[in-house]
């Protein structure tokens, strides 16, 4: 990699700048572009260049995405550092790092295509046809006809290999196929669709092959999904997933600035569950259940309103957690973020893969409908009773995801491009943890409705690590969250279901806790210290906007930090002193 001015020890030596010192914009005729230009060009660059090459599969989209991201890397690296104040500092690590980590997925996709290949032999002929279009090339009917037929004889020749027990490639491989011959149908229809009826000869020559290759494609990945991932037709609730194993966990939390092992990872899952347990038991005694937390938790999840009901608690529950934040000065919140939140009723469909609420600039609601049977019904029930819904409705509206976007919008926007779950989600969880050292939670049943979350936290970064380093199975990982933290069947089968389904990557479930954790010791050090008092510093983590903790650490202590910036904040560390506040 080239060595761009100022990185050299020497270079620093020699170059004087004021640490205060904003790098000039022009020079003569010459435009110096600043960091947050940089930002918003890459961010812009990337939008049209992934919406142009829009076949994930692709060898064209991943060579010119590798392209553009070195060549993007190589110039970040020709600038001066120094040059820049600490803002500017903390914008090159983050850019460098977005950078980094987009050329380590593309690595890991290709590596994880190249598993797949032989059950799509056909990809590349199927790509080259859409990405000719694209690129308006000249459209010959007979080629396009006859490209098809030899589309349609592959597939033909992968089927017989699958039927018959010949197709050497693992379940995740397969699950990873079936879904990439489901984007090439929408491709290649998108493809057919734009010269059917517009070029005669094209339609003459295309419709018959393409109508049949279309039908073969639905076909062959249904007979993959059921020979080689186990999902029978119509079976829309399988959960599979896609497992990323050691190396790509360890490639990603070097990317989200965490420099423990998945191993050690698994250890603080399992210490702050341990924290929790004593503290539910503690709760269970103060209601008559003993040290049968789980009793007691049952007695809990039967306190929830009727039906028609779960509207007006769920306003009454961001009432109170607005109002509370506000009278101990806690968080700004301005009054635009407290008057324009709203909330939607979520349909039983997606309840299957989002069994709670889901929240941001609205919360969306999770509670049965008339078209629901019993058993779901009284599961979704009991999963959204009272005292688990409190935490809930904070968490997803204010002081949680909803302040947090509504500040998103207006503070540094370009670093919503750095998005990450130890920022997003970790917020919203950290708040959980600080109202609970306030007294937040008043009655046992509160706690408990509380400690339920904090272990559910807690055994999502078991279960996901574990699923990804292959020590698990989704079925497995089902029977954790009931037997651990006490879920109905139904809500655990949805949360793993989200987890491996949905579009998170695969750090995001052990995202919450973690980086809860880390604004908690931030938090700590800046407090203590006398650095900055709670309210300054929930705002100052607000208005920085998205980046991985460490670099946020490393802006409000302003480090004096280099171009290659390693992540070695021991977060945990004496974890165990947790502040104590008064109610």
């Amino acid at each position: 990699m080239r060595q761009g001015i100022g990185d050299s020890h020497e270079d620093w030596e020699r170059i004087d700048v004021d640490k205060k010192r904003k790098p000039p914009t022009f020079s003569g005729d010459e435009y110096h572009e600043t960091m947050r230009e940089r930002i918003d060009r890459v961010s812009e660059d990337l939008k049209d260049l992934q919406a142009f090459y829009n076949i994930e599969i692709s060898d064209t989209r991943k060579a010119r995405l590798k392209e553009y991201l070195e060549e993007a890397l190589a110039d970040l690296r020709e600038t001066s550092f120094r040059a820049y104040d600490q803002q500017g500092k903390i914008d090159f690590l983050l850019l460098q790092n977005f950078l980094r980590k987009g050329l380590k997925q593309l690595e890991l996709d290709e590596k994880k295509d190249e598993k797949m290949g032989p059950l799509v032999p056909f990809a590349g002929t199927i790509a080259k046809l859409c990405e000719d279009r694209q690129m308006m090339k000249p459209v010959d009917g007979e080629m396009a006809a006859n490209d098809l037929f030899q589309v349609s004889k592959q597939i033909a020749k992968v089927k017989i290999e699958v039927t018959e027990g010949k197709a050497k490639v693992d379940k995740t491989s397969a699950f990873r196929a079936a879904n990439a011959v489901e984007r090439l149908r929408w491709h290649l229809a998108e493809w057919f669709g734009f010269f059917k009826g517009y070029d005669p000869m094209f339609t003459w020559w295309v419709a018959e092959p393409y109508a049949k290759v279309d039908k073969e494609l639905a076909e062959f990945s249904a007979l993959v999904r059921k020979e080689l991932v186990g999902i029978k037709p119509g079976d829309e609730d399988a959960i599979v997933g896609e497992p990323i194993g050691r190396h790509g966990l360890l490639a990603d939390l070097e990317s989200e600035m965490i420099p423990y092992s998945p191993e050690e990872l698994i250890e603080i899952g399992e210490k702050e569950y341990t924290w929790c347990e004593a503290e539910m038991k503690k709760a269970s005694r103060e209601l008559g259940y003993g040290d049968e937390w789980r009793d007691a938790l049952e007695h809990v999840k039967s306190l929830y309103v009727g039906p028609g009901k779960q509207p007006q608690l769920i306003h009454f529950l961001a009432r109170e957690a607005i109002d509370y934040v506000k009278k101990h000065n806690l968080v700004t919140v301005p009054r635009i973020a407290e008057e324009t939140w709203r909330m939607f009723m979520m349909s039983p469909a997606r309840q299957k893969v989002n069994p709670f609420f889901l929240g941001g600039k609205s919360i969306i609601v999770s509670y049965p409908d008339d078209t629901m049977d019993h058993e779901a019904k009284m599961m979704s029930m009991r999963g959204n009773n009272i005292h688990f819904s409190r935490s809930t409705v904070f968490h997803e509206m204010i002081p949680g995801h909803h302040l947090q976007f509504h500040m998103l919008a207006r503070y540094k926007p370009y670093r919503q491009m750095f998005d990450t779950p130890f920022w997003i989600e970790g917020w919203a969880l950290y708040w959980e943890m600080i109202l609970w050292d306030r007294g937040f939670p008043s009655t046992p049943e509160n706690k408990i409705g509380m400690l339920f979350w904090r272990m559910h936290r807690c055994a999502r970064i078991i279960f996901s690590i574990k699923f990804h380093l292959g020590q698990m199975t989704p079925q497995e990982c089902i029977d954790m969250l009931v037997d651990m933290v006490g879920h109905e069947k139904a809500t655990a089968e949805g949360e793993v279901r989200r987890s491996f389904n949905g579009d998170y990557s695969p750090l995001y479930q052990a995202g919450y806790m973690l980086g809860a954790l880390q604004i908690y010791s931030l938090r700590k050090e800046q407090m203590h210290s006398g650095k900055m008092g709670e309210k300054q510093f929930h705002d100052r983590v607000l208005r920085e906007n998205m980046m991985p903790i460490e670099l946020l650490r490393a802006l409000m202590e302003e480090k004096d930090v280099g171009p290659d910036f390693k992540s070695s904040w021991r977060f945990y560390e004496g974890h165990e002193q947790r502040d104590n506040f008064s109610s």
